[in-house]
């Protein structure tokens, strides 16, 4: 069975992410939803941050899309970048999950995926859309 290796799902709130996620630090997360008897944490989204962890959840807190998340820091930027290949590999991709593509390597770095070795070896720029764009993507999706 497939985890994220995040432990307690929290309320995505902005006083939630605040109190509970230090700025200043890489890591990955997970956005979604419980089920209705509150038993499970349903996963949409899998997402990254390879300086402030805090920035883009604060984002998705105000976006309204979904209600709990998930979080857990990583020990460097390639470490959160892995992480969140291995979490979208493992829960379904695009196919199940919202994001749209494949997570993007960090500008400048030449690492593959570790699950799918999907890029070639130039240097590729991060290209994710900023949250608002993002945003706009989901609710197309919907």
């Amino acid at each position: 069975m497939a985890s994220l290796e995040m432990h307690v799902s929290y309320p995505l709130d902005a006083a939630v992410v605040s109190r509970l996620v230090s700025a200043n630090s890489p890591g990955n997360y997970a956005l979604g939803r419980l089920t209705e008897d509150q038993s499970t944490f349903l996963i949409s989204f899998v997402g990254r941050a390879d300086n402030d962890l805090r920035k883009p959840l604060l984002f998705w807190a105000g976006e309204g899309s979904f209600t709990h998340f998930k979080f857990s820091y990583a020990s460097s930027v390639r470490a959160a970048f892995e992480k969140e290949c291995a979490n979208y590999h493992d829960f379904g991709g695009s196919e199940k999950l919202q994001n749209t593509n494949h997570p993007a390597r960090p500008a400048g770095k030449r690492w593959q995926c570790p699950r799918c070795r999907v890029f070639d070896t130039t240097i590729t720029v991060d290209k994710r859309p900023e949250p608002t764009a993002k945003n706009e993507e989901l609710k197309s999706r919907r």
